[in-house]
């Protein structure tokens, strides 16, 4: 009886640990409030891990990436202020983007919508995995 009680414990903390692994995104939020000026800062990093770009096409506005290779591709949409970079953090043009290629996609949600601030091309083989951290300032008056 404490053997199978074990077994299940024993496995249950493997799930955990497995679902924690395997977790494609991290998020982190963190809002204070100024007593004096009124102004709320909002800290919040977005990080995707290692993935695909399985589609890219310069007159649209967005790529699909995928994560695993058992999930399906997701829409990552871009704009004119989205950063590409190559393993050695220096900017290149969208011309370096190729169907097929292992990289790392900074994004923040927008709805039902992922906004890609950055994205950082990786050769294949390599895993690359950072955090980045936004700050934005609202100022609101009674």
């Amino acid at each position: 009886m404490k053997q199978m009680t074990l077994v299940k414990m024993l496995v249950a903390v493997f799930a955990v640990t497995l679902g924690t692994v395997v977790a494609q995104e991290s998020k982190t939020t963190t809002t204070t409030v100024n007593p004096v000026t009124g102004t709320t800062t909002t800290e919040s990093s977005t990080v995707s891990s290692q993935g695909t770009i399985t589609a890219y096409t310069p007159s649209s506005d967005y790529i699909t990436f995928r994560t695993t290779t058992d999930s399906a591709p997701s829409r990552y949409y871009y704009d004119k202020t989205t950063t590409v970079l190559d393993p050695d953090g220096r900017t290149v043009t969208w011309s370096a983007v190729r169907p097929d290629e292992p990289a790392t996609v900074y994004y923040t949600r927008d709805g039902d919508r992922m906004i890609v601030r950055k994205i950082i091309l990786s050769k294949p083989g390599t895993v690359y995995e950072k955090k980045e951290t936004t700050t934005t300032t609202t100022t609101t008056r009674p």
